[in-house]
């Protein structure tokens, strides 16, 4: 199980003394958190992508990670959000295999469409073709990182003619891909198509609603031939805040939830936190609402925090990293790892990467000759041969028909 946390780089206000961090306050303190999580033996930190106020986070995350993975020498690096929507995907080719090297491999991302409308037609799209431009986007990315002297055409960017992408990945291998998505179906089903793997932002819908979706991946996974549905590699979000005792958290926390832009002057606090995975109390209030995330998830790979929104102050953020790196997560990792199953897989690493694509065990994208995909896909070729056959058929006994009917015997 790999933990850690990520940011979205919200510049918020704190609502219990009026001041807002600049801008430049907000980035140094992300840069901090990093550091802190690598200090305190996470597995992950992630960074989301942002183009509008009220967010820092990096418009381009690799100029973070980059300056991250100089300053870190262990802990992965990952994105908790790349819009691969409204983001040339020969940009995303380029920039995280750039990182790739730079971070000797501990680069991976989270594709995924955001949730700010606006910054569509900023960078020339429209946002009612969001589903589309994440297919055909993906569908490029994954073959610049795959394939030399690329030609593409599609429908929304111009096209490629003998196009090699660099620097051309780490040891040929790209970096992992997870596919993030709240509620769009199509998502989980493009991260199964390509045996990658799927992080559901587990932080505003209830848990029946993140069962279903990360249910379908598996399934859609398995349909795919990559392998049993518990095998597919499921990620978690979650946001958490703790103090000594649940009075005091939620005491100090109350003021930033109500005022918070993502959920505040909604629901209550009690209210959300019952009706999403959000957790405000003790360590062990954590350790033990987390570790109920496996019975509807099942046994997953990733679980990643959100730890500074909402106008938290840094040392807050760094109090909150704390009481996860060295009394929640131990505890998580330790139930995770013994409850789950020998054939289910940690999660991937550059290294296990690399072993997979020597041994030749590299996902078959749709699925490889043994997959019940294949077999679909075989099953509708037959049928639409048969379908064919009995047209030309039907066609013929037409033709001969109206050739021989409307004839008149000249001896009659």
């Amino acid at each position: 199980m790999q933990l850690g946390v990520f940011t979205i780089g919200d510049v918020t206000r704190d609502p219990t003394t009026g001041r807002a961090p600049t801008e430049n306050e907000r980035i140094k303190a992300t840069v901090a958190m990093a550091r802190k999580a690598e200090e305190l033996g996470m597995d992950v930190f992630a960074t989301g992508q942002h183009h509008n106020p009220p967010f820092v986070a990096p418009a381009n995350p690799p100029v973070l990670m980059a300056a991250v993975a100089a300053q870190t020498e262990r802990i992965q690096l990952s994105t908790a959000t790349t819009l691969i929507t409204t983001t040339d995907p020969v940009r995303i080719a380029e920039d995280y295999a750039y990182v790739q090297h730079l971070a000797d491999g501990r680069v991976d991302l989270t594709m995924g469409r955001g949730n700010t409308g606006p910054v569509y037609p900023w960078f020339g799209k429209d946002i009612r073709q969001g589903i589309p431009l994440a297919v055909e986007n993906y569908q490029l990315l994954h073959r610049l990182w795959r394939e030399e002297g690329v030609n593409f055409s599609g429908r929304f960017r111009t096209p490629l003619q003998g196009f090699t992408s660099t620097p051309r990945p780490l040891d040929d291998v790209p970096p992992f891909v997870w596919h993030g998505s709240i509620r769009s179906p199509e998502i989980p089903e493009q991260a199964a198509f390509y045996g990658d793997g799927f992080f559901h932002n587990n932080i505003f819908w209830n848990k029946e609603h993140t069962e279903r979706m990360v249910a379908f991946y598996r399934q859609r996974y398995e349909y795919y031939g990559h392998g049993s549905a518990d095998q597919a590699i499921v990620g978690l979000g979650g946001q958490v805040f703790m103090a000594r005792n649940s009075q005091d958290a939620v005491r100090r926390f109350r003021p930033y939830f109500d005022n918070a832009p993502v959920y505040g002057h909604g629901p209550s606090l009690e209210s959300f936190m019952e009706q999403t995975p959000l957790t405000v109390g003790s360590p062990q209030q954590v350790i033990e609402r987390t570790l109920s995330f496996r019975e509807y998830a099942g046994d997953y790979q990733r679980q990643l925090f959100l730890v500074d929104h909402a106008g938290l102050p840094l040392k807050d953020v760094l109090e909150q990293m704390d009481f996860l790196g060295e009394e929640v997560f131990p505890v998580l990792r330790k139930e995770f790892d013994a409850a789950r199953p020998a054939h289910v897989p940690e999660a991937p690493t550059h290294a296990s990467l690399v072993a997979r694509r020597a041994a030749g065990e590299d996902p078959v994208p749709g699925g490889g000759p043994d997959s019940q995909a294949a077999r679909d896909r075989a099953a509708r070729g037959r049928a639409a041969r048969d379908r064919a056959a009995k047209d030309r058929a039907a066609a013929e006994e037409a033709a001969s028909r109206q050739g021989t009917g409307g004839t008149q015997d000249p001896t009659a």
